[in-house]
C-alpha cells in the first residue's frame, strides 16, 4: 500500500466566494488544502470509525446509527467486566455487544485489565491476574457463534497503571500474561503494549524484550491523545523506523484512543479538530484506529444522543462512511491547523474531501479530477460542534455550483469557516452520477482476508486468500454495508477470480438472515478478474449488510476458494 511522506503545502492568493456562492472579491486565504485524486494511498477501509466503549448491552445505540459511519471495529471491555467506567455502572461486554458489532460488519477488541472495576487499576496479585486471564479467554472460546473478536488487548496504558513495585517489571508482566493466553488461545491476535502516548525509549525497550523472548504482538497499539494532532504521523513514521532497526517484520497499527478532551474545547466532540486526528491517522496507514472513551458509552463517545439521534460530530463520521474507492493524498499547509482527508472512485465518478480545525477564508484545491468531465458539479456541507447531547438533524448546504475543471484541477474557496465545524465537498460530473449499484470488495468489512491489487480489478483492489472455515476465530469472509431506495429483490452481481481450475462456493447471507450458496466456475486464473455470477437477494429499503463468507458461524464452510473484486445491485 502506498503512503506519502510528509509534505506541507503553500499559503496561496485565491478569490474567496462567500458561502451563497454570489460573490467574489480577491483575498489573501488563510490556508490552502491541496488534494491529489490521483495519488492513490490505498483502499477506503473507515480505518478511523471505530470507538472505545462505543456500544453498550440493550442495543446502545441503535443499530441505525452505527451502518452509516461503516464503523471498522470496536474497543469493549473484557467479558464479565465489573469495571465503571468514568464512575458509571459495569457495561460494554465485549461478547455481549459483539452481535450488534457483527450486525454492522465491525470488529471486536478485547481489553482484558477492564475486568477490574477501578481506573487506574488496582492490583491484587499475581494468581488473581492469571486466573482472571483465564476466565476471559475460556468465555471467548465458549463463545462459538462469534466470530468478529479481533483481538485481546493484555494491558492499558502501562505507563501509569501496571503496578510494577507489586508486579514487577512491565516487559516481565506482558511475557507472562502473553504466554498465559497461548497456552489457551493460539490462534486470536494479541494486541499491545497501549501505551497512552507514543514513547521511542518504552517501545524500543519492549519490542526489544517482546522478540527476544517470543512475544511480538501480532498488532501493535497506542494512543494519541494530545491536544492536537501534529505528531500523529511523525508517531507512526518513528514506530515503522524502529521496527526496521530491529529486525521486527510490519505489524497493523491500532491506534485505539485518539481525540483530546484534556482542554477547554474538548476537541474529540469537535468535528473540526477529528478532521485533523483522521487525516492523519489514514495518512500513516493505521490499520484501525477508536474514538477515545471520555464519557458515556454506549454513544460512540458522543456521536449519538437519545439512542438514536445524530449529534454534530456523528456527519462527519457519515461522510466518511460514505466514501468508497481509493483514499487519496493531501496536503495540509502546516502540521496544525487546517487538515482533511479524501477519496476518489473511479468508477462511480465521485470525489469527496472532509476537512477543518481552521477558521477563516480556506481553499481546497482538488487535482487529478481529468476523469470527471470539463465541468463539475460542487456541493459544499458543513456540521457544527454541538456537544454530546444535541441532536444535529442534517448538515448545513454552504454552497453548491457548477465549476469548470482546467487541466484536471478545481479550486474551491469557502468564506467564513469555523475552527469547530467540518466541512465537506463532493465533486461529481454535472450529469450526476448514474452508476450502477457497485460496491468494492476492499472498501468492505475483511475478516481474516487479504485486501490486494491487480490490474485487472475494478477500481484498484480485490480481496482475496478467503481461506478459512471451521474455526470461528479464523472463519474467513467479507461483510458489504449496501444501501438501498426500497424493499425489493434485487440482482446482485459478482465480480470475482476463481485459478483453482474447478467450480468454487461461498456462502452468502443478508441481514443475519439464512444461508445460501453462490457458485464461481473456473477463471483465467488469480488476481484475473472479468468472471461474474448473479444471484438475488431480497433486502429492506436503507441499509443491509451482505456476508460473502469461506467460513462463518451457522455455515458449514465453503468449497474451492475464489477472490471478489465487487458487488452490483440491480
Amino acid at each position: 500500500m502506498k503512503r506519502t511522506a510528509l509534505r506541507w503545502a503553500a499559503t496561496t492568493t485565491v478569490f474567496t466566494v462567500a458561502a451563497a456562492g454570489l460573490s467574489a472579491t480577491p483575498a489573501l486565504s488563510a490556508a490552502t488544502l491541496v488534494v491529489d485524486a490521483s495519488e492513490a494511498l490505498g483502499p477506503v477501509t473507515h480505518a478511523a470509525s471505530g470507538g472505545l466503549y462505543a456500544l453498550a448491552e440493550n442495543e446502545r445505540p441503535d443499530d441505525s446509527m452505527l451502518h452509516p459511519i461503516r464503523m471498522r471495529n470496536v474497543t469493549q471491555p473484557a467479558p464479565g467486566s465489573l469495571h465503571e467506567p468514568n464512575g458509571q455502572p459495569p457495561g460494554g461486554d465485549a461478547l455481549l455487544v459483539a452481535p450488534q458489532a457483527d450486525r454492522a460488519g465491525a470488529g471486536v477488541i478485547i481489553r482484558m485489565p477492564d475486568i477490574y472495576p477501578d481506573f487506574p487499576y488496582q492490583w491484587v496479585s499475581w494468581d488473581d491476574w492469571l486466573n482472571k486471564v483465564d476466565t476471559q479467554v475460556q468465555d471467548r472460546l465458549d463463545a462459538s457463534t462469534i466470530s468478529n473478536v479481533e483481538g485481546y488487548e493484555l494491558w492499558n496504558e502501562p505507563g501509569w497503571t501496571w503496578d510494577t513495585e507489586a508486579a514487577g517489571p512491565f516487559n516481565q508482566g506482558w511475557v507472562r500474561t502473553f504466554e498465559r493466553v497461548r497456552s489457551q488461545d493460539s490462534v486470536t491476535p494479541i494486541i499491545g503494549p497501549s501505551i497512552s502516548s507514543y514513547r521511542e525509549d518504552f517501545m524500543r525497550s519492549f519490542l526489544t524484550h517482546a522478540r527476544d523472548t517470543g512475544t511480538l504482538p501480532d498488532v501493535v497499539c497506542w494512543h494519541e491523545l494530545q491536544a492536537t494532532p501534529e505528531r500523529v504521523e511523525q508517531n507512526i513514521a518513528d514506530y515503522r523506523a524502529l521496527e526496521q532497526e530491529l529486525g521486527i517484520s510490519p505489524r497493523p497499527i491500532a491506534i485505539n484512543e485518539y481525540g483530546s478532551s484534556n482542554d477547554a474545547r474538548d476537541k474529540v466532540d469537535q468535528p473540526g479538530p477529528v478532521a485533523g486526528y483522521i487525516a492523519k491517522l489514514e495518512r500513516g496507514g493505521v490499520d484501525s484506529a477508536n474514538r477515545a472513551f471520555w464519557f458515556e458509552y454506549g454513544t460512540v463517545n458522543g456521536l449519538v444522543t437519545d439512542n438514536d439521534k445524530p449529534t454534530g460530530t456523528w456527519w462527519l463520521y457519515k461522510w466518511y462512511g460514505d466514501m468508497t474507492g481509493r483514499m487519496v493524498d493531501t496536503e495540509p499547509p502546516g502540521r496544525t491547523g487546517l487538515d482533511g482527508f479524501a477519496a476518489y472512485d473511479e468508477e462511480r465518478r465521485a470525489f469527496s474531501a472532509v476537512f477543518g480545525d481552521q477558521a477563516g477564508d480556506n481553499t481546497v484545491r482538488v487535482t487529478g479530477l481529468e476523469g470527471l468531465g470539463q465541468r463539475v458539479r460542487v456541493r459544499v456541507e458543513s456540521t457544527p460542534a454541538s456537544g454530546r447531547f444535541t441532536h444535529v438533524p442534517q448538515p448545513d448546504t454552504v454552497l453548491e455550483e457548477t465549476r469548470a475543471v482546467e487541466g484536471g484541477e478545481v479550486e474551491i474557496e469557502i468564506a467564513g469557516m469555523v475552527e469547530t465545524s467540518a466541512y465537506r465537498l463532493v465533486v461529481e460530473p454535472v450529469g450526476g452520477t448514474d452508476h450502477p449499484q457497485r460496491y468494492e470488495a476492499e472498501n468492505a468489512s475483511v475478516f481474516r482476508a487479504e485486501r490486494l491489487e491487480s490490474g485487472s480489478m475494478s477500481n484498484g483492489g480485490y480481496v482475496g486468500r478467503i481461506d478459512n472455515s471451521g474455526d470461528f476465530r479464523t472463519d474467513s469472509y467479507v461483510d458489504f454495508t449496501v444501501e438501498v431506495p426500497e424493499a425489493r429483490e434485487y440482482t446482485m452481481t459478482i465480480g470475482y477470480a476463481n485459478g483453482t481450475g474447478a467450480p468454487a462456493t461461498h456462502g452468502l447471507a443478508y441481514n443475519g438472515g439464512p444461508w445460501s450458496t453462490v457458485e464461481y466456475p473456473a477463471t483465467g486464473g488469480w488476481g484475473e478478474f472479468g468472471g461474474t455470477v448473479s444471484t438475488t437477494v431480497d433486502l429492506h429499503a436503507g441499509y443491509n449488510v451482505v456476508r460473502l463468507a469461506k467460513g462463518s458461524p451457522h455455515f458449514e464452510g465453503a468449497t474451492g476458494y475464489a477472490e471478489l473484486d465487487y458487488i452490483e445491485l440491480h
